[in-house]
Protein backbone atom coordinates (compact mmCIF):
# COMPACT_ATOMS: atom_id res chain seq x y z
CA UNK A 1 0.00 0.00 0.00
CA UNK A 2 1.56 3.46 -1.32
CA UNK A 3 0.01 6.51 0.74
CA UNK A 4 1.53 9.60 0.05
CA UNK A 5 4.71 8.88 1.95
CA UNK A 6 6.04 6.61 -1.04
CA UNK A 7 7.89 8.70 -3.26
CA UNK A 8 10.35 9.30 0.29
CA UNK A 9 10.43 5.55 0.90
CA UNK A 10 11.90 4.90 -2.79
CA UNK A 11 14.51 7.59 -2.27
CA UNK A 12 15.86 6.05 0.96
CA UNK A 13 15.77 2.52 -0.48
CA UNK A 14 17.73 3.72 -3.47
CA UNK A 15 19.94 5.47 -0.77
CA UNK A 16 20.49 2.51 1.54
CA UNK A 17 21.21 0.38 -1.32
CA UNK A 18 23.88 2.61 -2.25
CA UNK A 19 25.27 3.74 1.01
CA UNK A 20 25.67 -0.57 1.37
CA UNK A 21 27.26 -1.15 -1.89
CA UNK A 22 29.84 2.01 -1.69
CA UNK A 23 30.99 0.44 1.76
CA UNK A 24 34.07 -1.35 0.24
CA UNK A 25 35.33 1.26 -1.81
CA UNK A 26 37.78 2.61 1.08
CA UNK A 27 39.20 1.53 4.36
CA UNK A 28 40.22 4.81 4.67
CA UNK A 29 37.32 6.81 4.37
CA UNK A 30 34.30 4.78 2.69
CA UNK A 31 32.33 7.37 0.40
CA UNK A 32 28.31 7.39 1.15
CA UNK A 33 25.17 8.19 -0.74
CA UNK A 34 23.09 10.70 -0.30
CA UNK A 35 19.25 11.98 -0.72
CA UNK A 36 19.91 15.79 -2.11
CA UNK A 37 18.23 18.34 -4.20
CA UNK A 38 22.01 19.66 -5.24
CA UNK A 39 21.11 23.29 -4.51
CA UNK A 40 23.49 24.14 -2.28
CA UNK A 41 27.48 22.96 -2.59
CA UNK A 42 28.46 19.55 -1.66
CA UNK A 43 30.13 18.61 1.32
CA UNK A 44 32.90 16.78 0.90
CA UNK A 45 34.52 14.67 2.78
CA UNK A 46 33.89 11.96 2.70
CA UNK A 47 33.30 11.33 -1.00
CA UNK A 48 29.55 11.66 -1.82
CA UNK A 49 27.05 9.63 -4.35
CA UNK A 50 24.37 12.13 -4.58
CA UNK A 51 20.64 10.64 -5.57
CA UNK A 52 18.73 13.72 -6.69
CA UNK A 53 14.90 12.79 -7.66
CA UNK A 54 14.59 15.23 -10.78
CA UNK A 55 11.21 14.69 -12.23
CA UNK A 56 7.62 12.53 -11.22
CA UNK A 57 5.57 11.37 -14.30
CA UNK A 58 2.63 8.89 -14.10
CA UNK A 59 4.04 5.80 -16.06
CA UNK A 60 1.84 5.72 -19.06
CA UNK A 61 2.01 1.78 -19.42
CA UNK A 62 -0.04 1.09 -16.06
CA UNK A 63 -3.08 3.40 -16.96
CA UNK A 64 -6.46 2.55 -17.02
CA UNK A 65 -6.18 0.12 -14.60
CA UNK A 66 -9.79 -1.23 -12.54
CA UNK A 67 -10.52 0.10 -9.41
CA UNK A 68 -9.77 -1.29 -6.40
CA UNK A 69 -11.94 -3.36 -3.98
CA UNK A 70 -11.24 -3.56 -0.20
CA UNK A 71 -10.91 -7.22 1.38
CA UNK A 72 -12.99 -8.97 4.22
CA UNK A 73 -13.01 -7.74 7.03
CA UNK A 74 -12.69 -4.62 6.00
CA UNK A 75 -16.61 -3.09 5.09
CA UNK A 76 -16.97 -3.39 1.49
CA UNK A 77 -15.42 0.13 -0.63
CA UNK A 78 -14.38 0.68 -3.87
CA UNK A 79 -11.35 2.94 -4.37
CA UNK A 80 -9.37 4.29 -8.07
CA UNK A 81 -6.47 2.39 -8.92
CA UNK A 82 -3.17 3.82 -7.80
CA UNK A 83 -2.11 5.91 -9.18
CA UNK A 84 1.40 4.25 -10.94
CA UNK A 85 4.06 6.96 -10.94
CA UNK A 86 7.39 6.83 -12.82
CA UNK A 87 10.26 8.58 -10.87
CA UNK A 88 13.72 9.10 -12.75
CA UNK A 89 16.71 10.18 -10.12
CA UNK A 90 20.45 11.32 -11.24
CA UNK A 91 23.12 10.12 -9.50
CA UNK A 92 26.46 11.79 -9.36
CA UNK A 93 29.45 11.31 -7.75
CA UNK A 94 31.37 14.24 -5.64
CA UNK A 95 35.00 14.57 -4.30
CA UNK A 96 37.71 12.90 -4.23
CA UNK A 97 39.85 12.33 -7.38
CA UNK A 98 38.69 11.67 -10.65
CA UNK A 99 39.20 7.89 -9.85
CA UNK A 100 37.23 7.74 -6.94
CA UNK A 101 34.60 9.22 -8.26
CA UNK A 102 34.39 6.61 -11.48
CA UNK A 103 34.72 3.59 -9.27
CA UNK A 104 31.45 5.32 -7.50
CA UNK A 105 29.95 5.66 -10.55
CA UNK A 106 31.09 1.77 -11.49
CA UNK A 107 29.92 0.58 -7.95
CA UNK A 108 26.38 2.11 -8.48
CA UNK A 109 25.71 0.76 -12.34
CA UNK A 110 27.17 -2.60 -10.61
CA UNK A 111 24.47 -2.16 -7.79
CA UNK A 112 21.38 -1.65 -9.59
CA UNK A 113 22.73 -3.74 -12.47
CA UNK A 114 22.84 -6.90 -10.21
CA UNK A 115 19.67 -5.74 -8.45
CA UNK A 116 17.51 -4.41 -10.67
CA UNK A 117 14.26 -5.29 -8.94
CA UNK A 118 14.05 -4.15 -5.29
CA UNK A 119 11.45 -6.43 -3.63
CA UNK A 120 10.45 -7.90 0.04
CA UNK A 121 12.98 -7.14 2.75
CA UNK A 122 15.26 -4.33 0.33
CA UNK A 123 12.30 -2.07 0.28
CA UNK A 124 11.13 -0.31 4.15
CA UNK A 125 8.62 2.55 4.93
CA UNK A 126 4.66 1.97 3.24
CA UNK A 127 6.55 0.01 0.72
CA UNK A 128 7.68 -2.98 3.23
CA UNK A 129 4.30 -4.13 3.78
CA UNK A 130 3.12 -4.51 0.47
CA UNK A 131 3.79 -6.79 -2.09
CA UNK A 132 5.26 -4.00 -5.10
CA UNK A 133 8.79 -4.64 -6.21
CA UNK A 134 10.77 -1.05 -8.07
CA UNK A 135 12.02 -1.65 -11.38
CA UNK A 136 15.11 -0.05 -11.60
CA UNK A 137 16.80 0.75 -15.47
CA UNK A 138 19.18 2.62 -16.28
CA UNK A 139 17.70 5.57 -19.01
CA UNK A 140 19.42 6.63 -21.98
CA UNK A 141 19.24 10.53 -22.21
CA UNK A 142 21.54 11.51 -25.08
CA UNK A 143 24.07 14.22 -23.82
CA UNK A 144 21.47 17.45 -25.00
CA UNK A 145 18.95 15.92 -23.05
CA UNK A 146 21.50 15.22 -19.91
CA UNK A 147 22.93 18.98 -20.24
CA UNK A 148 18.91 20.46 -20.22
CA UNK A 149 18.97 18.56 -16.95
CA UNK A 150 22.21 20.44 -15.59
CA UNK A 151 20.71 24.05 -16.61
CA UNK A 152 17.63 23.43 -15.34
CA UNK A 153 19.30 22.90 -11.42
CA UNK A 154 21.89 25.70 -12.61
CA UNK A 155 24.53 23.81 -11.86
CA UNK A 156 27.34 23.09 -14.93
CA UNK A 157 27.66 19.77 -16.50
CA UNK A 158 29.38 16.38 -14.36
CA UNK A 159 29.36 12.59 -15.38
CA UNK A 160 26.18 10.90 -14.33
CA UNK A 161 24.02 8.51 -14.30
CA UNK A 162 20.16 8.48 -14.83
CA UNK A 163 18.17 5.58 -13.55
CA UNK A 164 14.42 5.53 -13.80
CA UNK A 165 12.39 3.47 -10.95
CA UNK A 166 8.85 2.12 -11.93
CA UNK A 167 6.29 1.47 -11.06
CA UNK A 168 5.54 3.29 -7.70
CA UNK A 169 2.35 2.79 -6.90
CA UNK A 170 0.52 5.67 -5.04
CA UNK A 171 -3.13 4.77 -3.49
CA UNK A 172 -6.19 6.96 -3.46
CA UNK A 173 -6.86 8.14 -0.54
CA UNK A 174 -10.71 8.48 -1.48
CA UNK A 175 -12.95 5.31 -0.77
CA UNK A 176 -16.31 4.89 -2.04
CA UNK A 177 -18.78 2.25 -0.14
CA UNK A 178 -20.14 -0.35 -2.19
CA UNK A 179 -23.43 -1.67 -1.19
CA UNK A 180 -24.01 -5.54 -1.65
CA UNK A 181 -26.58 -7.07 -3.56
CA UNK A 182 -29.12 -8.58 -1.41
CA UNK A 183 -32.03 -9.63 -3.64
CA UNK A 184 -32.47 -9.35 -7.08
CA UNK A 185 -35.63 -9.97 -9.23
CA UNK A 186 -35.80 -12.57 -12.48
CA UNK A 187 -39.20 -12.33 -14.63
CA UNK A 188 -38.05 -14.53 -17.36
CA UNK A 189 -38.55 -12.48 -20.12
CA UNK A 190 -36.04 -12.74 -22.29
CA UNK A 191 -33.84 -9.45 -23.56
CA UNK A 192 -33.17 -8.52 -27.15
Amino acid sequence: MGDFGVIADVSTVMVDALTESLRGLSQVEPPIAELNDLSDAIQTPPPKLTVFLYEIAEDPVSRNRPPVRSQPPDPPTTRKPPMALLLRYLITPWGGDQETQQRMLGRALQTFYDDAILDGLQLSGTLAAGTDSLHLSLTPLTLDQKSWVWYAIQKPYRLSLNYEVRVVNLDSAVAFPVQPVRSRVFDGTPTP
